[in-house]
């Protein structure tokens, strides 16, 4: 069964930093572009980085830019999320897009998985 499994979230401080983990089962990780979006209940998803298969390319909403960082080794896809917000609570989801990385990835969802709650608060 193909599946992605998302872990890491918890709760955090304005200003801390959170490493979010996403790890596959019923396919090779390495070979598929990984992303991770975000939502709020009630609210759309948003996207928040993406990583190629082959170079390792990166793309970032603008608004994560500077804050956060997706890397990957073989068998997991990190986001690396510092000087966290409270805007910032959201569930967050790794997913494998259908098509490689780029600013419309989110709309070629093949798989998400069940995704891990981020929430900034003091």
């Amino acid at each position: 069964q193909v599946q992605l499994v998302e872990s890491g979230g918890g709760l955090v401080q304005p200003g801390g930093s959170l490493r979010l983990s996403c790890a596959a089962s019923g396919f090779t990780l390495d070979y598929y572009p990984i992303g991770w979006f975000r939502q709020v209940p009630g609210k759309e998803r948003e996207g928040v980085s993406c990583i190629s298969s082959s170079d390792g390319s990166t793309y970032y909403a603008d608004s994560m830019k500077g804050r956060f960082t997706i890397s990957r080794d073989s068998a997991k896809v990190y986001l690396q999320m510092n000087s966290l917000k409270p805007e910032d609570t959201a569930v967050y989801y790794c997913a494998r897009p259908s098509r490689l990385c780029g600013s419309d990835w989110l709309s070629f969802l093949e798989v998400w998985g069940q995704g891990t709650l981020v929430t900034v608060s003091s």
